[in-house]
């Protein structure tokens, strides 16, 4: 038995379903946060688990760099390595060879590209991109595909999504199936809703267990990348995830599970709360800025972290000003707080199919902006 989908209840296009797994179930919709070198950044696993996390992303790219895919098997897989008992997601490396690395030369057989950090000269092929998320241990494995910069030409993005689909089939060969892990595939073909559903058609028939949505938020914005959904998340299997990769800021995640989406992933609400941002119902607060100094407040009063129940904006503001490591750690706590909890509130307006109430709600709040102390 691989990885299964449980589908609880649709309003309208929004979805809440339930995700199996190897060490877990998982709720959806439901945001990962990104471990990428396996932590997430500023965060301990405790930390990340006490937020309500139930999945977190770890990448191949750069595991294969450092530590070695090999060494963490060594380790027993990627679980113990970290000291996370819950489920994982890999990334396949396809972005970042696309992002990061340098010299990088695609074929048919894989991409050949140097490190970003040692100008080291590696292969990444689909087999060997599954092979090393098999060493990690991923519960939910992905294919390796080529993900190109937007816009792009049409021809372009044919070109890439056709070698993506030839590759889904070697990543399909190479998996080794078994209880509770799965091989999800990735539909490509940039702005091009022709492109989008030969891709989808091609990878359903597959039959993998899941599908991710790539080749989005790499420019192209948020207006472009709804309209790709609009088209491309209704045309996806009913009865199988569908994972909007790399997305993304609170009101791209709320637009995109109106548009049938199940789940998420992003680096921005750490990379953020390491700038001295924070994350809440009103939108964006940067806590660098002066008028926080004298702020009694909370940075949110209905958050249950730390950063909210222990502490004031004016002392997270002296912990940025002053780059204390506590202020990023708390601020990095504080935005995964509230992306989980904004998932978990996500998830009991489908079941009670008030979704569309939620959505305008938190539209008119989040676009509202900070209400400043009287």
């Amino acid at each position: 038995m691989t990885v299964k989908f449980t589908l609880h209840n649709s309003d309208k296009k929004a979805r809440r379903g339930t995700l199996h797994t190897a060490h877990g179930d998982i709720q959806t919709p439901v945001f990962m946060p990104v471990g990428t070198a396996g932590t997430v950044k500023a965060m301990t696993m405790w930390d990340v688990e006490s937020t309500g996390s139930e999945i977190i992303l770890g990448n191949t790219y750069h595991l294969m760099l450092r530590p070695t895919a090999e060494r963490v098997a060594e380790f027993g897989g990627l679980h113990k390595f970290i000291g996370w008992d819950k489920p994982i997601l890999t990334d396949s490396g396809g972005f970042q060879v696309m992002s990061l690395a340098s010299m990088r030369k695609i074929t048919e057989q894989g991409a050949v590209f140097k490190s970003h950090l040692s100008g080291e000269k590696f292969e990444l092929s689909p087999e060997r991109s599954i092979e090393i998320q098999h060493l990690l241990g991923a519960d939910i494995t992905m294919q390796f595909d080529e993900c190109i910069s937007l816009p792009a030409p049409h021809s372009e993005s044919k070109r890439a999504m056709e070698l993506s689909l030839r590759w889904a089939e070697r990543s399909k060969k190479a998996f080794i199936e078994r209880d509770g892990y799965g091989l999800f595939g990735i539909v490509q073909g940039g702005l091009e809703p022709d492109l989008r559903k030969i891709s989808i058609k091609e990878l359903t028939d597959l039959d993998l267990p899941g599908y991710a949505i790539g080749g989005l938020a790499v420019g192209e914005g948020q207006e472009k990348m709804f309209g790709v959904l609009d088209y491309t998340a209704e045309s996806m299997p009913e009865n199988k995830p569908r994972y909007l990769m790399g997305v993304g800021k609170p009101d791209d995640i709320v637009g995109a599970v109106a548009r049938g989406v199940d789940m998420f992933d992003c680096v921005i609400p750490t990379r953020m709360g390491r700038t001295g941002t924070a994350f809440t119902a009103r939108g964006q607060v940067n806590l660098k800025n002066a008028r926080h100094k004298d702020d009694k407040r909370p940075i949110s009063d209905n958050c249950s972290c730390p950063a909210c129940t222990k502490y004031t904006r004016g002392y997270l503001h002296h912990l940025i000003k002053s780059d204390e490591i506590l202020g990023l750690m708390l601020l990095s706590w504080h935005n995964i707080q509230y992306y989980q909890d904004l998932m978990s509130e996500i998830r009991k307006a489908i079941e009670n199919n008030e979704f569309d109430e939620f959505q305008v709600k938190f539209n008119t709040d989040y676009k509202g902006g900070d209400i400043a102390p009287i």
